[in-house]
């Protein structure tokens, strides 16, 4: 078996911990900060034992069913094994004890402390207890001579000492250490070390290596390091047979030494680069299980050899090394390799395959790593270094069984080989499934997504699957028989998908339970061909997608048809569904330095399939990988990281990624993860699980769901500045999908879209007002580009009431480019829009046929300063005050309903406006709804010189009302159906004339200024305030500015007018409004005189004709008011 690294498992806290075996290697025993004492059966275990023994745990040992710990108490305290039950107190300290162990016998127990002392007690009776003082800082380990004469210990006072046990004296002492005044500054923990069975050789780690001292003579005789590791050694442990040493290092590295052949035989690193701090050799010498500072628990397995060679084959090795001293390492070994067996193939894990060695000794078995040999150089890849993987052994004095020493010099090489140093390549992800556990648990969660939860039980009890719905709506729950060992699945509104791995009799399954199927016939299974097995899938709406082994990416319709198939470009990673979206994510290439290198696609599966991301690199933090992939609940793609960074796809920026959240930020300690379930962006809500001490959650108790929020990762969030700021742009990437799930032809909740875009509009708002504050008028301007016309004009209004007269005029310019690009827009997509409304909506025959005619375009040109005037003087009308639009509307609203006989009184003040020269020769009706597209908007009907001012008049509540009047249903549909009355009772001659008339009382009632467009305004209308007071100032403007042309003399009047007070402004408003009062008594007047409602609809008839033939002078808005009151009458 290879000599590899298992996967590491988080067993405690962030912290420091330890580690030791049962005496018989049936579980691993852990202690951690957490104040927890874990039994492991194996590290698959996923249900470990665990024993509370107080708050932290320091150390920990075991031996004939007591388990004695140092806890944060100041205590070292004993508890039965394995039941844990407490079992009193050793001794007390008046400080925390650092380290514990036991004698060979496991009658005693010694502990170092911080109070300087080293108290070793009986653990029959406590209170037979010696203490051995000397050191004079906190002491950082002990360790008991096999034979039980001696006890070793070092110290922060850079001292290793070795008492006599029996006497409580020091009989020697090394200062070798770097001197400290606390563990936890310490640079290393300096765990010692006696050589089993004799404690010939005491193992002290000194900087980067290993120093060995000779028993009784106490003299130094060998130095230990490994020439391509520049780490701190922090632990060291014996073999149980005594010929190899291991070590573990502040950075990671985990280190076999041959002790005997002089040479490191075994090197690998800790795959997260943690330090080390707790180390123990398997009973049977196969394994090695050690802790890290993190909390995680790993086990280096693979280093059993069962044959007598690794004694004879030091022997030899250590007899090269004394004859061919000219020579390098690598011709140390050239008699022995020469077969070949230390240059075969590298493992996965990067130690080569383990070769048995034989040899005619019959000695016991010994001990040795699994390569049988040491390793040359060029073997080793899978290392920070990867440039060789040779230990060297310098030995000053090496004691023989006579008790005689001889001098070994170390063998320098003399032609040195190149060392490659570049960049190393990083082991590519393994395809995993978003959103489930490690398959190597044995309870774990296969899915957990938005519709549900898949478990999987596979222990000796029992192998199933539960599926489990949120909502017991879409299904009830259920339990099915795994039978299959399906490792992989994926859950829907639809289906529940699952897929086992093929053996060498079985091909590769794919089954689905298409529950909700409408006939008897719910599952349907597929076999995949020989050697080609799943590794990834999802579900869609009415699809599922398969990631193969080959390579292939194969999509089946929810009932078991085939579909397409086709390549993929590397190793599937995952597959993730939506609707009708497809995401997949494989290798795209080697990734360098702890980086992945991965790609992504995205494809819609609708009726028109195409591929939106055509395979651009998946962004991931530095030295992560992905650990979650999936879309919002409204459908967009996001990903996680193993750095906890959510990212989330921007569409609206050329589908780039944009980090919304970093779930570590939230984390109380680096050993806790969040577990990404599902996002939504309508509410913004990252659901995710908390785990405490691990990256995955327990399946039971069923862990709860946590909320975080979403943050964009802006510069100086802690500002008010960068607050808005983050805000404003987290909306606007957040509510992307409005416009996406509304051009993929879903619906759209318009209210929540007009909420979200009135939440942006005011963030812009509160970030100009803070910008006008800090006296940022460029900025202010930069704001203003992102706002909406009508909020613009909101902004000038603050402008000037600000006193920033240059920030308004900059402002007003950007309104008019504003309002230029909207009719612009308009004339493109809303004039279709339009045109077949009025089709659809009852209007006549004629007018519809002149709009198909006639040239609107012409029109436009005939009337186009007319219309402008007539929009100025309503847009200071609307400004000045309601009054003028409430008789226009009332009208419309309070006419007769009951009768469609009844021709209300308003077409006969409304006919005597009528353009004349839209009458003449043309033909058409100047009622028809030909003019309607056009007032539609009120830019519609101007050009670029005459439409600027009345973009500039017109304030953000102002412009709003004939904008968007003219698309209200109810106004409409209440004209409409009096149109289809009216059409179904009068004769066929009079039919057009009817509907125009009708269609002109409802123009005025809905919007201000349609048909104005074409009248005669001067002759008609009442002068309006602005435009009296225009009269007066004309010449002081043109005075001012003498080369202003006409609309730019109406500009500068307006911004004049606008800086007038209210009270001005209404003093003007009145005063144009007091020519009128006489004439609108004498219509009260002659309307009253009129008898009943026959005669009524004949009298207006012949006033519609009268008026359209001898072109009377129309009546004003007074008029109407007068009408609006017989109507009431």
């Amino acid at each position: 078996m290879p000599c590899e690294v298992k996967p590491i498992r988080y067993g405690h806290s962030e912290g420091h911990t330890d580690v030791c075996f049962h005496e018989d290697g049936s579980c691993i025993v852990t202690c951690g900060s957490d104040g927890d004492v874990r039994v492991w059966e194996s590290l698959d275990d996923d249900d470990p034992k665990s024993i509370n023994v107080g708050e932290k745990a320091y150390s920990l040992a075991l031996r004939n069913g007591k388990l004695v710990t140092a806890v944060s108490n100041n205590t070292v305290q004993i508890h039965t094994f394995p039941d844990g039950d407490p079992d009193g107190i050793l001794t007390r300290f008046t400080t925390s004890a650092n380290h514990v162990t036991f004698n060979a016998s496991g009658t005693r127990v010694a502990a170092g402390s911080s109070d300087f002392m080293v108290k070793v007690v009986e653990v029959t009776d406590s209170s037979k207890q010696k203490t051995l003082r000397g050191h004079d800082a906190p002491v950082l380990s002990v360790a008991f001579d096999p034979t039980d004469e001696f006890l070793a210990s070092s110290s922060c006072d850079g001292s290793v000492a070795v008492w006599s046990v029996e006497d409580q004296t020091r009989v020697v002492n090394w200062n070798v250490l770097p001197k400290c005044n606390d563990v936890s500054n310490a640079k290393s923990l300096c765990r010692l070390a006696w050589q089993p069975p004799s404690g010939k050789l005491l193992a002290v780690p000194v900087d980067m290596s290993v120093h060995l001292y000779e028993r009784k003579s106490w003299t130094h005789v060998g130095t230990l390091s490994d020439d391509l590791s520049a780490q701190v050694v922090n632990v060291v442990v014996w073999s149980p047979c005594g010929k190899f040493l291991a070590a573990g290092s502040v950075g990671g590295i985990l280190s076999v030494w041959d002790v005997e052949a002089k040479l490191c035989v075994e090197r690998q690193k800790h795959e997260r680069g943690y330090t080390i701090c707790g180390m123990a050799w398997h009973p049977s010498g196969g394994q090695i299980a050690f802790t890290d500072t993190e909390g995680c628990l790993g086990l280096l397995d693979g280093l059993c050899a069962s044959s007598s060679s690794s004694s004879s084959t030091a022997n030899k090795s250590t007899k090269a090394a004394v004859s061919k001293e000219p020579k390098d390492y690598d011709d140390l070994f050239d008699e022995e390799d020469a077969d070949g067996l230390l240059d075969q193939c590298v493992s996965d894990s990067g130690s080569p395959v383990k070769n048995a060695v034989e040899d005619d000794d019959d000695d016991d078995d010994d001990l040795m790593p699994a390569t049988g040999k040491p390793r040359n150089r060029g073997s080793f890849l899978d290392d920070d270094d990867n440039s060789q993987d040779t230990g060297s052994l310098k030995v000053d004095k090496l004691a023989d069984d006579d008790g005689g020493s001889a001098s070994l010099r170390p063998v320098v090489p003399a032609v040195p080989r190149p060392v490659y140093e570049g960049p190393m390549p990083t082991p590519p992800q393994k395809a995993f499934q978003p959103g489930s556990t490690p398959a190597h648990l044995m309870h774990r969660f296969m899915m957990w997504n938005s519709v549900g939860i898949v478990r999987c039980y596979n222990d000796e009890q029992d192998n199933a699957i539960d599926v489990e719905f949120h909502d017991t709506a879409v299904h009830h729950a259920m339990h099915l028989t795994n039978s299959l060992d399906h490792c992989v699945a994926d859950l829907s509104q639809e289906a529940v998908l699952l897929a086992c791995e093929g053996t060498d009799e079985l091909a590769s399954k794919l089954q689905c339970l298409h529950f909700s199927s409408w006939d008897t016939n719910k599952e349907w299974m597929v076999d995949l061909p020989k050697g080609e097995d799943v590794q990834a899938l999802c579900l869609g709406h009415g699809w599922a997608a398969v990631g193969t082994s080959a390579m292939l990416l194969r999509i089946f319709s929810i009932g078991g048809v085939q579909r397409e198939i086709f390549s993929l470009p590397g190793p599937v990673v995952c597959l993730a569904g939506h609707g009708e979206q497809l995401l997949i994510v494989y290798h795209r290439g080697t990734g360098f330095d702890g980086d992945q290198a991965l790609g992504v696609q995205l494809l819609q599966l609708g009726r028109k399939k195409r591929q939106i991301i055509h395979g651009e690199p998946l962004p991931l933090s530095r030295k992560s990988y992905l650990a979650w992939m999936g879309f919002s609940a409204e459908g967009t793609p996001c990903s996680v990281d193993s750095e906890g960074v959510v990212r989330m796809l921007n569409r609206s920026v050329g589908n780039t990624w944009t980090p919304v959240c970093n779930t570590r930020e939230s984390c109380k300690s680096k050993s806790d993860h969040y577990w990404v379930v599902g996002i939504h962006e309508n509410p913004q809500q990252l659901r995710c699980i908390p785990c405490k001490g691990s990256r995955f959650p327990p399946t039971l108790p069923r862990p709860a769901v946590s909320i975080l929020p979403f943050k964009l990762p802006l510069c100086q969030t802690s500002t008010e500045k960068g607050q808005m700021e983050e805000q404003y742009w987290r909306s606007l990437l957040f509510h992307n999908h409005f416009s996406f799930l509304s051009s993929s032809g879903y619906e759209v909740n318009e209210e929540s879209q007009r909420q979200q875009e009135k939440e942006q509009q005011e963030a812009l708002m509160k970030m100009f007002a803070l910008s006008c504050k800090l006296e940022r008028e460029f900025r202010c301007v930069e704001l203003a580009e992102m706002m909406t016309q009508s909020v613009v004009t909101l902004a000038i209004r603050y402008a000037s009431r600000s006193r920033r007269m240059l920030l308004a005029q900059r402002l007003s310019e950007l309104a008019l480019e504003k309002a230029s690009q909207l009719e612009e827009e308009e004339e493109l997509d809303e004039e279709p829009a339009y045109h077949s409304t009025a089709q659809s909506t009852g209007f006549n025959q004629p007018s519809r046929a002149s709009r198909q005619s006639g040239s609107r375009a012409a029109q436009e040109n005939d009337d186009e300063y007319e219309d402008a005037d007539d929009v100025q003087e309503e847009s200071m009308e609307a400004e000045d005050g309601a009054e003028s639009r409430k008789p226009r509307v009332n009208p419309f609203g309070k006419g007769p309903k009951g009768s469609p006989e009844k021709p209300s009184p308003k077409p006969v003040s409304k006919e005597g406006r009528v353009n004349p020269f839209k009458v003449a020769g043309a033909g058409k009706s100047t009622g028809s709804p030909a003019g309607q597209p056009r007032v539609a908007n009120v830019l519609d009907t101007m050009t670029m010189s005459s439409r600027k001012p009345s973009a500039l008049t017109s304030s953000s509540k102002q412009s709003k009302a004939p904008v968007l009047k003219p698309l209200a249903p109810k106004p409409r549909s209440k004209a409409q159906a009096t149109l289809l009355q009216m059409s179904a009772t009068k004769g066929a001659g009079k039919k057009p004339e009817e509907k125009r008339t009708e269609k002109e009382t409802e123009k005025p009632a809905v919007e201000k200024t349609p048909s104005a467009a074409g009248d005669n305004v001067e002759n008609t209308r009442p002068k309006t305030g602005f435009q009296m007071w225009l009269e007066e100032n004309r010449k002081n403007i043109l005075a001012d500015n003498p080369d202003l042309e006409e609309t730019e003399i109406i500009k500068e009047a307006m911004g004049r007018f606008r800086t007038l007070s209210a009270e001005a402004r209404l003093t003007w408003t009145e005063r144009a409004k007091g020519g009128s009062q006489t004439e609108v008594a004498d219509l009260k007047k002659r309307k009253r005189e009129e008898e009943e409602e026959e005669n009524k609809e004949v009298d207006g008839e012949m006033e519609v004709d009268e008026t359209s033939a001898k072109k009377k002078k129309p009546l004003n808005t007074s008029a109407k008011l007068s009408a609006f009151a017989f109507n009431k009458d």
